[in-house]
């Protein structure tokens, strides 16, 4: 059963969001207990700075999902809904992977569910696919109505832009074993296709004649703002916020890569880990095989 969401008040009243602060919480802990040195079950150290970038990314999910921006966004403003998902999609993933030690993403990503999940998400243009279907689906009218009136319904499209922005950063962050090895150039002109045809809403925001979203209707309320400027702020914002983040991304990347062969040096060795992965993968599809030639002719699946 969904939760219906008390009518709005004003737009900066105080609600506690429980289950986030104890979501965020439980990631915090569980990331400092698993990359801890101490104790006799086996850790994945992490360096301070990977602490670092983890505990801003919790940080920056709590922040982007509770009190206020949470509210405004469901609630009272289009522009403060853009800024939730500029974190959810483009901030919060990169740090939580940046932060996570390899031999800790190894093991969350080692299930086969999990590890079948990567192997599609990793490729560039399934990944296009699925954060533009995300962008455009949970944007549309019916869909922020829904979250303005179910509390389970915001949590539920929180939870799915979230899981978009980390199949965006999957084709270029490396760090996710078993993930191809895409050139810099490859990665660079991902990233702008990523940062143009998700965003394509953002020029119906801009050019449109009246407010699209029956939820943000609240002329005046918020910072003496109607909801058409709401609107096509929000349009710019979005493209303008992605555009920045991606091709900064993009510049950096090639500009490494460029500098590594300079030097003379592999910007992006080998590790380990991946040729594991590679090894279980072929070892499943070996079994996988053998399992198909013991069965009779008539009930082969394939």
């Amino acid at each position: 059963m969904l939760t219906a969401v008390a009518g709005p008040g004003h737009p900066l009243d105080w609600h506690l969001h429980l289950v986030w602060l104890l979501v965020v919480l439980a990631l915090i802990a569980g990331y400092l207990w698993l990359t801890s040195a101490s104790g006799s079950e086996p850790r994945s150290p992490a360096t301070a700075r990977q602490r670092f970038l983890f505990v801003t990314g919790a940080v920056l999910l709590g922040a982007s999902v509770t009190w206020p921006l949470g509210d405004l966004a469901a609630h009272w403003l289009l522009i403060a809904l853009v800024l939730q998902r500029l974190l959810l999609m483009l901030a919060v993933p990169p740090l939580l992977i940046l932060g996570t030690p390899r031999p800790l993403l190894v093991r969350l990503t080692r299930p086969v569910p999990v590890d079948a999940v990567l192997r599609v998400v990793v490729r560039p243009i399934p990944a296009i696919a699925i954060v533009t279907v995300v962008a455009v689906a949970t944007l549309t009218t019916g869909a922020v109505s829904w979250a303005a009136r179910s509390s389970v319904a915001q949590v539920l499209l929180e939870l799915v832009v979230l899981g978009a922005g980390f199949v965006l950063w999957a084709p270029v962050l490396h760090e996710l074993p078993g993930a191809p090895k895409l050139s810099a150039l490859g990665r660079g002109a991902y990233l702008i296709v990523q940062s143009i045809v998700p965003s394509f809403l953002s020029i119906v925001w801009i050019f449109a004649r009246h407010p699209l979203y029956p939820a943000f209707a609240h002329p005046g309320k918020v910072i003496s703002m109607s909801p058409l400027l709401d609107q096509q702020l929000s349009g710019f914002v979005a493209k303008l916020g992605t555009i920045a983040v991606l091709w900064t991304v993009a510049f950096v990347v090639m500009t490494r890569a460029e500098s590594a062969d300079r030097a003379g040096r592999d910007s992006e060795p080998m590790m380990w880990s991946d040729v594991e992965r590679e090894l279980e993968r072929a070892d499943r599809r070996e079994r996988r095989h053998g399992w198909r030639d013991l069965l009779p002719p008539s009930q082969d699946p394939s």
